[in-house]
């Protein structure tokens, strides 16, 4: 901690020892937890490593069954592997493990294959005529472990690619039996704890999982489904996502309440009864598969069966043991994730679940949390984070922000706004900060309430940052979610603008000089504050949509209808499309632009950058270009992250007319 006092220094010019290198190094992304359903002291986790070409690397630890010390951590997977699937091109749940054996889809080739502990590695799929032509996602064991249940995404069928539910043999025969395939999209095979039993969930075009999704539950034996239980949900605009099958018969999220509360499922009638129910979601949105914010012991050994679930609030998430206590067993932990089932444990350390947790003051940790016979909680850190690496007093707990928008302020739309924050400089009495207004993709997702390294990046050095949690984002209910149907670039731009006008007219930050900065739909929504509303000075688009008719016509399965929601169908809503897209009305942006874009990006493709870029050129507007070779949707590789965001501080310096401290790369400006 430094003792001296702080330095009167420009807004922008701080020096700061949280460098674009500093946040890459030894960082990894914790995600994907997971307890061995025949070991549940073996706890296990995904690792994804910019500093090791962003490949994805499986851990696990194991819990000491009377202490609940966990051991150290190991690395299962070869140095060689990148465990990732491409289904629906976002991947996740690209891999599950069962008593002790590792089954892993490779980046390589998306092909399934199953890691002995010996280390014996024995492909399960076959290899498609065309490389990554058959991608494996979100998988299951039958009890026997004979079988693994899964989805299926084959390419190269019509079309558009088709998505099955599969059995596949775990004997290394390749033997491959579609299982169903009566709709679009499928997800969350899941199978009863006697394997009698099997849901998933199913949706069509133009619906995404989280607009209306049917839940379908059959008879299952012997590798092969049987007849039909029951089958919930049709087309209104139900979404039922994250079903797991416990002691007590299946259980589901559903938001036909208004909020992703968690159910029992009455199979017979299929009648939903509440089981964790609130004005908060305990699901999000299922860009990705295996995401589960719930969890239920599978003991009754201390009484009733205990039921965990992730409380989504406004202001963090919160742990709901059984219903009733809300209890969050470490008051640092405000974002949990991948929720599971944990230990059994003995008669002095209870059950058990385990998760994924972060909070402002440190990044992800995978955490085991076990119930006493009284009901208590207590907390051990599996597999901790890494070390801030820098004086605490550069972090910062945001403000929740509540602020009107819309074109007469009759909306209200949140946001998370963060100070800069510095304790060797102060600002100019004189002077406010410029602020960086953040744009999330989805654009059904969430402003992230954990500490991000990239907006202490920003912060440190002297500028403020709001991450905007505009109509139609997760995290307030299904009618803010759904604020943004047919309003996609007009409701969620007007809130970004809303934002910092608040923060303006509050006083906080300098409204001449407002940045705007967003990747994928956040993108999108950059380019469409520029070119549709005057207020900010420059702006960044990472991988950004410019023309929504292309998008419509040249994306992956997943999102191809995506639009008619968002926007309206297409060619029928052709006018609306034209009038929103950022590229027709290029005329109207007036302030520099510096653009980010994956050169195999299949999500967004380097078109619509480039697209921009050239209009931009065209027309003498300063604009910046960066196309990152070997890139996707999303930077993974830690030269290119570095790169990205030194690039993006030297060009708004540049623009705004501050110094920073930073040694930084040239940026070419066409």
């Amino acid at each position: 901690m430094t003792n001296r006092e702080p330095t009167v220094t420009p807004y922008g010019a701080w020096s700061s020892p949280i460098t674009a290198r500093s946040l890459v190094e030894g960082a990894v992304g914790i995600s994907e937890v997971r307890v061995d359903p025949e070991d549940p002291d073996l706890i296990w986790w995904s690792e994804s490593r910019p500093e090791e070409g962003g490949r994805t690397a499986i851990m696990h630890a194991r819990l000491d069954e009377a202490a609940a010390v966990p051991g150290p951590p190991v690395e299962i997977t070869p140095p060689d592997a990148n465990v990732r699937t491409l289904v629906h091109e976002y991947g996740g749940g690209s891999w599950w493990p069962h008593a002790g054996t590792l089954y892993y889809v490779d980046f390589s080739d998306q092909r399934l294959r199953r890691l002995d502990p010996d280390g014996t590695i024995t492909e399960l799929t076959p290899e498609p005529e065309t490389p990554r032509a058959l991608r494996y996602a979100d998988g299951r064991l039958t009890p026997d472990a004979a079988w693994i249940v899964c989805v299926r995404e084959r390419h190269g069928t019509g079309d558009e690619p088709a998505n099955e539910l599969v059995a596949i043999a775990t004997d290394g025969s390749s033997t491959v039996e579609v299982l169903w395939a009566e709709a679009d999209f499928v997800m969350a095979p899941r199978l009863a704890l006697d394997g009698a039993r099997i849901a998933w969930i199913s949706w069509d075009h133009p619906n995404m999982p989280w607009d209306a999704t049917r839940l379908h539950i059959h008879e299952f034996a012997d590798g092969r489904i049987g007849d039909e239980i029951v089958t919930l949900g049709t087309d209104d605009e139900i979404s039922f996502c994250e079903p797991e099958f416990g002691i007590h018969g299946l259980r589901v999220c559903s938001d036909h309440e208004g909020w992703w509360n968690l159910y029992d499922v009455d199979h017979p009638c299929g009648t939903l009864l509440p089981v964790v129910s609130g004005e908060f979601d305990i699901a999000t949105p299922p860009w990705v598969f295996g995401m589960q914010r719930w969890g239920a012991p599978a003991t009754t050994a201390f009484g009733p069966e205990h039921v965990i679930a992730v409380a989504g609030l406004a202001t963090g998430d919160e742990l709901i043991v059984d219903g009733r206590t809300i209890a969050t067993a470490d008051s640092s932990i405000v974002s949990v994730s991948h929720v599971r089932p944990g230990a059994d444990g003995d008669h002095r350390t209870g059950p058990g679940i385990a998760y994924a947790g972060a909070g402002y003051d440190h990044e992800t940790e995978v955490v085991s949390v076990r119930i006493s016979e009284g009901g208590g909680l207590s907390r051990t850190v599996v597999r901790p984070s890494r070390e801030p690496g820098f004086d605490r007093g550069l972090l910062i707990s945001p403000e929740w922000i509540s602020f009107p928008t819309g074109a007469d302020g009759e909306a209200t739309a949140h946001g998370l706004y963060y100070a800069p924050t510095n304790p060797d400089h102060v600002g100019p009495p004189d002077e406010a900060p410029p602020l960086l207004v953040l744009a999330h993709g989805g654009p059904t997702a969430q402003a992230r309430r954990q500490i991000q390294a990239g907006i202490l990046y920003w912060t440190s050095r002297g500028i403020a940052v709001v991450d905007v949690d505009y109509r139609g984002s997760t995290g307030y209910g299904r009618d803010y979610r759904r604020a943004l149907t047919g309003r996609w670039g007009l409701a969620d731009v007007e809130d970004c603008v809303g934002a910092a006008r608040y923060l303006a007219e509050r006083g906080d930050v300098d409204g001449d000089r407002l940045m705007i900065r967003g990747g994928s739909a956040g993108g999108f929504t950059v380019l469409a504050a520029l070119a549709f509303h005057d207020g900010f000075a420059v702006g960044a688009s990472r991988y950004g949509v410019a023309d929504l008719e292309a998008l419509a016509t040249d994306t992956h399965k997943f999102e191809s209808r995506y639009l008619d929601s968002l926007i309206g169908p297409y060619p029928e809503a052709r006018d609306v499309y034209v009038a929103r897209s950022p590229i027709h009305h290029v005329d109207r942006i007036d302030v520099p632009m510096i653009v980010l874009q994956g050169d195999e990006d299949a999500i967004v493709p380097p078109n619509q950058s480039e697209m921009i870029v050239d209009a931009l050129e065209a027309k003498g507007i300063p604009v910046a270009y960066l196309l990152f070779e070997g890139e996707q949707h999303g930077f993974r590789r830690a030269d290119n992250i570095v790169r990205a965001l030194e690039s993006e501080l030297a060009f708004f310096g540049r623009v705004l007319g501050f110094t920073p401290a930073d040694p930084l790369p040239a940026v070419e400006i066409r």
